[in-house]
């Protein structure tokens, strides 16, 4: 338990009834003494590997008529507000959402205002806060949410939690510029709202896609429906689960963020893997941002990489192993 979590807990009121808990692996024993219906929601594949599978549900509407709501704040709005929005249904719901101070701001309460009638902050301890809210509007939820692209001739679907929503980043356009795959299989590593593998299956390759975030493998998935295509993608962690010289491609815009915090190790680790799956002369496409060294780590564990192209902000590689 951390900081946020020991201020749900003293946050909550004796009578529970039914229980949800968002991201917050920590609480389930303590959800489990207070009430006999705990229905615990991780969008992080290694949040939930933290849980016993008998307690997760398979959708955020799955959610929908608790009393009693413990979240810890998504990094983003549009999170929060389908959050919210998943766990109304009840004549009364307490939502109690805690964070870090420095990642909270007042347009959390707006969104929180949305959807129940009253809406409070407590006062910070040990540099996080809480947010209260009350007396759900039970508004219905409108996610995901879709935007047609036709520049890019796709429509692009997201649910809250995905990098970018239902944008396409500058980052994977300067990507999608550039990408000639060889050979027939290519894994979209990270695969978020499911752009490259929209774009990837439109040019006629099997595209299996892999994302640690439920939210992005639902919306990959979504994605790939509204556009009539077909995407095999799957919920995990890294490259585990695919055989050895099974993928002709890897086309990725790698995630270098676990939550608020920087964190590149599954990236890395990523490239490490990739020699693996990759069949003999199979290539990794990469766009990163330009600051960040993943050339150098791309050469070191991977092979030789080339940049393809390279503007301010971002920077294409192709590495052949």
């Amino acid at each position: 338990m951390d900081a946020i979590d020991e201020l749900i807990l003293e946050e909550t009121p004796e009578q529970a009834g039914a229980v949800a808990i968002i991201d917050a692996p920590a609480l389930v024993e303590h959800a489990l003494e207070r009430s006999d219906d705990v229905r615990v929601w991780c969008d992080d594949w290694r949040d939930a590997q933290l849980v016993d599978p008998d307690l997760l549900v398979e959708h955020p509407s799955d959610l929908a008529g608790v009393n009693l709501v413990w979240a810890h704040l998504p990094k983003s709005l549009a999170a929060l507000d389908e959050q919210a929005a998943s766990v109304q249904g009840a004549d009364d719901v307490t939502f109690l959402a805690g964070g870090r101070v420095k990642h909270m701001n007042l347009t959390m309460n707006e969104v929180l205002q949305k959807h129940f009638v009253a809406v409070s902050a407590s006062l910070g301890r040990r540099k996080s806060r809480l947010l209260r809210a009350f007396g759900p509007n039970n508004l219905e939820s409108d996610w995901p949410k879709a935007r047609h692209h036709p520049d890019l001739g796709l429509t692009i679907a997201a649910h809250g939690a995905v990098f970018s929503g239902t944008k396409v980043d500058a980052g994977t356009r300067l990507l999608l510029s550039q990408v000639k795959v060889e050979g027939d299989t290519v894994l979209d590593f990270g695969s978020g709202n499911g752009a490259i593998s929209a774009f990837l299956n439109r040019r006629g390759h099997r595209v299996l896609a892999r994302d640690v975030s439920w939210s992005a493998v639902a919306s990959t998935l979504v994605t790939a429906e509204a556009n009539d295509l077909v995407v095999d993608a799957t919920w995990g962690d890294g490259l585990a689960g695919y055989a050895d010289d099974s993928i002709d491609a890897i086309v990725t815009n790698p995630p270098f963020h676990q939550g608020t915090t920087k964190d590149s190790s599954d990236t890395l680790a990523m490239f490490d893997d990739a020699a693996r799956v990759l069949r003999p002369g199979g290539q990794l496409w990469c766009v990163y941002n330009s600051h960040l060294p993943y050339r150098k780590e791309l050469n070191v564990r991977l092979g030789r990489t080339k940049v393809i192209v390279q503007d301010r902000q971002y920077t294409v590689t192709l590495t052949t192993v």
